[in-house]
């Protein structure tokens, strides 16, 4: 298997695996890629249990992310990453293939 092309962010590691933690029956955050938003795409991420065989997935410390191989096209060499600031906490994905974003920072155009 390749290695994968996404990364983790130590706060991202921390806050998934605190979230996951939380709750029993559930091992992995999902991040996929939908069509939509106000600038084309958007990033949808949901707890899950079970990795589907297309899956593609990133690990780091006690986190686990599953992104299915349609979706990684849209985020290769991106890195996930939780940010708690002033304006809130999230995750946001710091992706190179993007060409513009919306002031939300979860859809972004390519």
């Amino acid at each position: 298997m390749t290695e994968p092309s996404v990364t983790l962010s130590d706060a991202a590691a921390k806050r998934i695996a605190a979230i996951v933690g939380t709750d029993p029956g559930k091992s992995a955050l999902r991040v996929s890629v939908e069509g939509g938003g106000c600038s084309g795409f958007s990033y949808k991420f949901d707890l899950t249990d079970g990795v589907q065989d297309d899956d593609v997935i990133v690990e780091k410390h006690d986190a686990k992310v599953l992104i299915d191989s349609m979706s990684l096209i849209y985020m290769a060499g991106s890195e996930i990453d939780f940010v708690d600031n002033l304006l809130g906490q999230s995750f946001q994905i710091k992706n190179p293939n993007a060409v513009a974003s919306c002031g939300c920072g979860t859809s972004f155009s390519i």
